[in-house]
């Protein structure tokens, strides 16, 4: 059995170097489930215009920031991204007492991709996904081939001063400020009594459900979760694992868009204008004809498979592998001396993105 993990992580001054943020997720999604990396621009939107996510549609915003998405090619959301205001969300699967809902509504995935496109700072982030959270809830099948996988989310939310860590179960919610320091999370609640923010009914809920007694000091995590399960254990050893890894120690974000880890190129972005589109890493579409948007869904699994992805799949040898390293090697060191220089004629860093994935595309070309 191969190893997986799906963890979130963030660490800010005084545990970074030169003042960074530093922000990472990974995730454990199925291996042939294509993951595109996309950008889309900032745009404008009339009165009464809508937005269709992956099960429904709401009201869209005057104005939506510009970002760049690490999705699952069959849905509308995202599981990790950033956007030109250097806010970064990812989300976690989490499982508490209150069951996950199969009603189709927002995925914690959408969720991520809308607190994106509306937020220019971490709280602002918190405000858009609970605002949503309370009129739509959340819920819907979050995997393609199994059409009942739900559950419900957590989110670290981070901007160039500080993080949130925001966890939900339903419509009921909490969230903490983390102003310094590490925050990592997994697969399970981890906000104790530190809640910053909170659900009106919050504590009201949990005691009208026998989950709290109203007069011990209140802790989401105890309250909200399963006392034990084998999901729940395996999260929190990764948990405290990733816990113990923070403690040894204009941005620049790293991309894959591949699934093996061994072979995959952490590729750069940087947000500069005219940024042009990411077709090497974008999935094709299927439009209304997509089984997901077709009732009943599911019926049929097209193939979604980009451009990078296909070059991907085809050796696993061993010099391969070295290239690749080499080739992630360099563009880091590059990013290094922007950030420690910065940056003098941005427009040129427009295709970095794309060039890093014609490199990559290259060597496999090479193999």
């Amino acid at each position: 059995m191969y190893p997986s993990s799906c963890d979130t992580f963030v660490a800010l001054p005084p545990s970074t170097e030169k003042q960074c943020i530093i922000f990472g997720k990974n995730s454990d999604r199925p291996c042939d489930e294509v993951q595109e990396v996309v950008y889309y621009p900032a745009r404008d939107y009339g009165a009464g215009e809508k937005v269709e996510c992956t099960y429904i549609e709401i009201e869209q915003v005057a104005h939506t920031y510009a970002v760049v998405l690490s999705k699952p090619a069959w849905l509308w959301g995202a599981e990790m991204g950033a956007n030109e205001h250097q806010v970064c969300i990812g989300n976690e699967a989490v499982w508490g007492r209150e069951s996950a809902d199969g009603d189709e509504a927002l995925l914690g995935m959408d969720l991520v991709r809308i607190g994106l496109e509306r937020a220019n700072a971490a709280e602002e982030a918190v405000d858009v996904i609970t605002e949503l959270l309370e009129k739509y809830g959340q819920g819907g099948s979050c995997m393609e081939d199994e059409s009942n996988f739900t559950y419900h989310n957590s989110f670290l939310i981070s901007d160039r001063k500080e993080a949130w860590l925001l966890e939900t179960s339903g419509k009921h919610w909490a969230a903490e400020r983390v102003k310094g320091g590490y925050r990592n999370i997994s697969n399970q609640y981890s906000i104790t009594t530190k809640i910053d923010k909170e659900h009106p009914a919050l504590r009201e809920y949990a005691q009208s459900q026998g989950w709290w007694d109203g007069e011990t000091r209140f802790n989401f995590s105890t309250v909200y979760s399963f006392m034990t399960t084998a999901r729940i254990e395996a999260s929190g050893s990764r948990y405290c694992e990733g816990k113990k890894l923070l403690k040894k120690s204009n941005g620049v974000h790293y991309f894959t868009a591949t699934p093996d880890p061994e072979r995959s190129v952490f590729k750069p972005f940087i947000f500069v204008k005219n940024v042009n589109e990411l077709k090497e890493t974008s999935s094709p579409s299927y439009g209304a004809d997509d089984p997901v948007k077709k009732k009943p869904r599911f019926q049929s699994k097209p193939d979604r498979k980009h451009l990078l992805f296909v070059k991907h799949e085809l050796d696993k040898g061993k010099k391969i592998t070295e290239s690749l390293r080499k080739l992630e090697k360099d563009k880091m060191t590059k990013m290094e001396t922007f950030l420690s220089n910065g940056i003098e004629e941005p427009d040129l860093l427009a295709d970095l993105f794309t060039s890093s994935v014609r490199e990559e595309m290259a060597v496999y070309g090479n193999s």
